[in-house]
């Protein structure tokens, strides 16, 4: 017989809701970069999101060259779960194989997560036929502007969740990252998203849907020195740790790139095995950072798509295409969280 506290006799649990979704009549956004339409977010959910965020940020500066910005969630708990399944099952993505080179060794990277990207640097805007025009001249941008990739615009169903996080960051982003973690052994080691083409002290605004997954932060070693100062920031500085819950979002501003490293790290058990989606918004300066954000997160693999188990090459038997990459120590972490 199970047992029951004295409370739970006259206070009942009272189970969740499960929301119904419904397909938005709204057309699908397309974009001839696009392998296929994106369908537009269910108007259940976005009627909701609409009222994001649900919870006030906390400032979190209490170490040095650290400022965050907690929401826990930012996203209603009631649509969370939701908004998983839908971008899950209908973005594209892809698990990017590159090359690194350390001296005269070359090593292959498979990167021990799905990835996808959208998005353009401020040197160029999309019109709303999706057409890339050069932001000042208002012209077609150069052929030659970007060598190594075709950049493609925001969906819908993404786009509302980046413009509804400038309003409440008071921060712009041209480009949106989406990691998905499929297991615990999906991860990202420690790295600073604090590229030359970002601009000095990038704002970067982390959402976390699905599986709660710790993420870890650690404040970049201090070279060493007499300065009593850096020997002081040495010993002051503590490793920090914020287990994010489906819905909730950080954003990492002033120096924390700079100064700070991050990283998702593999667990076993639990919840991680659901699978997680990462969203981050940013902000991407000159043409750079929009090729480099397309070569690590798009690459020139295969296409692959949620079939409701497992991620797998989007038009082939699903029994022929289950992947298995194994995460490797060396993944130097771009653009993820």
């Amino acid at each position: 017989m199970s047992k029951r506290t004295l409370d739970s006799f006259f206070n009942p649990v009272q189970k969740k809701t499960k929301i119904i979704l419904s397909e938005s009549k709204d057309a699908p956004s397309n974009h001839h970069t696009y392998p296929f339409a994106i369908p537009q977010l269910p108007p259940q959910i976005t009627d909701i999101l609409n009222f994001a965020p649900e919870a006030e940020g906390k400032v979190i500066n209490d170490q040095p060259d650290l400022d965050l910005l907690y929401f826990q969630p930012y996203i209603p708990s009631s649509i969370s779960t939701p908004l998983f399944e839908f971008l899950r099952g209908e973005l594209f993505f892809y698990r990017v194989k590159y090359k690194i080179k350390r001296g005269p060794i070359e090593t292959d990277i498979n990167t021990p997560r799905f990835t996808t990207v959208f998005g353009v640097d401020e040197t160029s805007i999309f019109t709303p036929q999706g057409d890339l025009l050069d932001a000042t001249s208002k012209k077609p941008i150069p052929k030659d502007r970007y060598k190594t990739c075709k950049p493609r615009p925001i969906p819908a169903c993404l786009d509302l969740l980046r413009k509804l996080t400038e309003a409440a960051t008071d921060q712009q982003y041209n480009f949106c990252l989406v990691n998905y973690y499929a297991s615990g052994d999906d991860s990202i080691s420690y790295h600073s998203d604090d590229e030359r083409f970002l601009g000095v002290d990038p704002a970067i605004a982390s959402f976390s849907l699905g599986a709660k997954r710790d993420f870890l932060m650690k404040h970049k070693p201090t070279p060493p020195s007499d300065d009593k100062t850096a020997t002081a920031m040495n010993s002051e500085t503590k490793p920090l740790k914020l287990p994010l819950d489906s819905g909730d979002m950080v954003l990492m501003r002033g120096t924390t790139q700079s100064k700070w490293l991050h990283s998702i790290p593999k667990r076993k058990g639990g919840e991680s095995g659901n699978g997680r989606i990462n969203i981050t918004f940013r902000r991407a300066m000159v043409a750079g950072g929009t090729e480099n954000y397309y070569r690590y997160n798009v690459g020139d693999g295969d296409v692959l798509k949620w079939d409701g188990k497992k991620m797998v090459v989007w038009g082939e038997k699903k029994e022929d295409v289950e992947r298995e990459v194994k995460a490797e120590d060396v993944d130097k972490g771009y653009a993820g969280l």
